[in-house]
């Protein structure tokens, strides 16, 4: 994840706007590609892409807030700032509800801009490694048999081997032997580093 280079997408109608902040992003050391519209940033989105979007929150056809709805339903984790006009405010106050990180009202002095990218670009990095490891994560889990992964749900609920051994009619050496494959298959030698992996992707797996 962390080799993606990222990249500052400006989603904005104002041409004159929209040439200023690449102008700013270029003069920064920024990567950024530019939209004149949503759709247009849409049909090229992909959940490969990293860095952030700087999005106007009113545009025509569909506005901000309606991409903002778009992306969400595809699990997007783009952040995204918001450039809004002075009555645009509760709006924004909206979109950060529905995930935004940030907002900035026009007109904006260009290093608060900047350093709401800089901001938005660390985070994005942050959830990418996070992301990266929660797969490696799920990658061990599913390389467990069905047996391993009933034991580590019981593991996980501090159960003892004796009463593991006891709850599902095997022999408590049973339980130790997968007990060790467990361990060694999940790339720890700690319980609690192994809870804190689990619990990181249990909306994921299935332990019952």
């Amino acid at each position: 994840m962390s080799g993606i280079a990222q990249i500052v997408y400006v989603v904005e109608d104002d041409e004159a706007v929209r040439d200023s902040l690449e102008l700013l992003l270029r003069s920064a050391n920024m990567a950024t590609q530019t939209y004149d519209n949503a759709n247009a940033f849409l049909s090229d989105y992909s959940e490969d892409m990293a860095g952030c979007i700087v999005l106007d929150i009113r545009m025509p056809g569909m506005d901000g807030m309606e991409l903002q709805k778009k992306l969400n339903e595809l699990h997007s984790i783009l952040p995204i700032i918001f450039v809004t006009g002075h009555g645009d405010v509760p709006m924004a106050v909206d979109a950060m509800k529905e995930g935004a990180v940030d907002f900035i009202q026009k007109p904006y002095r260009e290093e608060a801009l900047l350093e709401k990218i800089e901001q938005a670009l660390k985070l994005d990095q942050k959830q990418r490694e996070t992301l990266s490891e929660k797969q490696e994560i799920l990658r061990r889990v599913n390389t467990l048999t069905p047996r391993e992964t009933e034991i580590m749900g019981r593991m996980i609920a501090g159960q003892a081997n004796k009463v593991i051994a006891i709850e599902l009619e095997i022999s408590q050496r049973t339980v130790e032997i997968h007990r060790s494959r467990v361990m060694h298959k999940m790339g720890t030698h700690s319980l609690a580093h192994l809870v804190r992996m689990v619990l990181s992707v249990k909306d994921r797996i299935d332990l019952e």
